[in-house]
């Protein structure tokens, strides 16, 4: 059977694309062949695409989308038939692509990619300008998302340095009211003690006089305790209450506190096995150091060659993760259909957290395991294992976004360790500070 689109000289199946096909076309390529597909019976899809004549069209076009694109490639005979199918779908745009004259007000990525099923006369060119004109919109998004990010943080920096400007001024003027307060009952005191003084005095000089003078001295003397008693009370207590407000603006509790304890935590225990590792000697050199000798258990560059490893190696990961307060990020999904793909969902999430919760307890690592959110139908009831944090994204966030969130949520300098061997997830993390490691590599050591 001839192709309905052509075949005979003079029109596009001699036509040939000197490019990869663009991202956004061969979306709506592979969209058109999954809904012809549902039309064609079983014996007039290619060989290679039966076993997903049952798959309903979202799932045919996520699991078959490569396999759909190459049959359309290299089988005349099935483009040809989806072409068929097209036809009676869109029937206006086949035909004004037959004519030569797309219609203006259609979206380009539909035009290129109905041009490149059905190959009528320049179809090529189609594609290639459908092709720029979607990364001209990408770089047009990209650039508007980014200076709105820009802003976004923009005000969150000038409303913290507000807040923390209020705050301070705030502690300030107590901490003058409590000063304040502290002085004047300094003041207070020094008279009451200079009122005991000359009570005293007046005392020793009534010393001699009558029994009833004494009594009234002695009163005096009492009185005056009492108020300096007092006194003293009321500046234990304003004492009191000065140190409290300077143990309230010291121990103020902040997410960048956490951050900066953590990371401060990172930096001594990284400097402690630093030390230990290199074998680091006393600041202070005594004189039976300096002789020259042969020392037992040094390291030769021989021994320092011996402990190189390649970097599928699984010895790796085991190094990453001994240093200080590392952090694990596993992405679930990808290293489950990586390893065992055969498995029900359940089953995947259910051996990877085992295993995980075993390299937890050996390395003693914070181990962190995210799913994608979106291909759940209901809840999952699971109770995490030991040592092991279990995360879903929430619905609209993927799993790649969710692990980004992580990762930017640590404080630089903190070893975090990304396992997913998508490669967009692993660029985007090691542009945030962490060290990506591919899938594979995880399950080598789990096993």
């Amino acid at each position: 059977m001839a192709e309905t689109t052509g075949g005979g000289p003079g029109d596009g199946a001699a036509e040939v694309l000197d490019r990869p096909l663009p991202d956004g076309v061969r979306r709506r390529v592979v969209q058109i062949v999954s809904d012809g597909f549902g039309g064609l019976t079983v014996a007039e899809l290619p060989a290679q695409l039966r076993q997903y004549a049952r798959f309903a069209p979202n799932r045919r076009a996520k699991f078959a989308g490569n396999a759909m694109a190459a049959a359309l490639e290299t089988d005349p005979l099935f483009r040809q038939r989806i072409g068929e199918k097209l036809r009676e779908a869109q029937p206006e745009l086949a035909g004004a692509l037959d004519s030569g004259s797309p219609p203006p007000a259609a979206d380009p990525l539909d035009v290129a990619a109905a041009a490149y099923v059905l190959r009528p006369p320049g179809w090529v060119k189609l594609v290639a300008a459908a092709g720029e004109e979607a990364l001209r919109a990408d770089a047009e998004r990209a650039d508007e998302e980014s200076r709105a990010e820009l802003e976004r943080l923009r005000e969150q920096l000038a409303h913290a340095r507000e807040q923390t400007r209020a705050e301070t001024e705030g502690l300030r003027v107590e901490l003058e009211a409590a000063k304040k307060e502290a002085e004047s009952l300094h003041r207070k005191l020094r008279a009451a003690l200079s009122d005991v003084k000359r009570g005293e005095a007046a005392l020793r000089k009534a010393h001699g006089e009558i029994e009833a003078v004494r009594a009234d001295g002695h009163a005096q003397v009492s009185a005056a305790e009492s108020e300096s008693r007092r006194l003293k009370a009321r500046l234990g207590e304003a004492e009191a209450a000065l140190e409290a407000t300077r143990r309230a603006a010291r121990e103020g509790r902040s997410v960048e506190d956490m951050r900066v304890r953590l990371l401060l935590d990172t930096v001594l225990d990284a400097a402690q096995g630093l030390r230990r590792e290199l074998a680091l000697p006393p600041v202070s050199v005594r004189p039976a150091e300096t002789v020259d000798a042969v020392e037992p258990g040094r390291m030769t560059p021989k021994d320092i060659a011996a402990r190189a490893l390649s970097e599928n190696d699984p010895a790796i990961l085991d190094q990453l993760l001994a240093l200080p307060q590392a952090h694990l990020v596993v992405d679930g999904y990808n290293v489950t259909k990586t390893g065992y793909p055969q498995m029900p969902l359940e089953k995947q999430r259910l051996r990877l957290l085992g295993q995980l919760s075993q390299l937890a307890a050996q390395t003693g690592a914070e181990v962190t395991c995210v799913f994608d959110g979106a291909e759940l139908a209901a809840p999952v009831l699971l109770a995490p294992p030991r040592g092991v944090r279990v995360l879903f994204s929430k619905p609209g966030v993927t799993a790649d976004e969710l692990i980004r969130q992580l990762v930017r949520a640590e404080p630089p300098g903190r070893p975090v360790i990304v396992a997913s061997t998508d490669r967009e997830v692993a660029d985007g993390v090691a542009r945030a500070g962490a060290r990506p490691v591919a899938s594979a590599m995880l399950l080598k050591r789990l096993s």
